[in-house]
């Protein structure tokens, strides 16, 4: 099981706001452990054994490993639709929402 990500000693959580998407799959290019696109175009997060979780606000814990990759996913993203959250409190840490 790979260690999850930590910001300030807490795990974070990554989703991706389709109605925002734009398809430009710099996501993918950054993390493709994480994000995928699917056949309509758009962006989503990655579950267990590589499944595309399709459903609305759908999350999935960020990887220590990739938690850099994530990060500049959601800055670098043009429609501004990755959002990275504490899970703990579900207060966004990096992405459009972020403080």
């Amino acid at each position: 099981m790979q260690q999850e990500a930590l910001a300030d000693g807490e795990a974070l959580e990554v989703w991706i706001d389709q109605d925002l998407c734009t398809g430009d799959g710099i996501c993918a290019q950054y993390a493709p452990e994480v994000f995928e696109l699917d056949i309509d175009g758009l962006a989503y997060v990655k579950g267990p054994d590589e499944e595309l979780l399709q459903a609305k606000g759908a999350t999935v814990p960020v990887p220590l490993p990739l938690l850099t990759d994530v990060v500049d996913s959601a800055k670098e993203c043009p429609g501004e639709c990755i959002h990275v959250r504490r899970v703990a409190d579900r207060v966004e840490v990096f992405g459009p929402d972020a403080e």
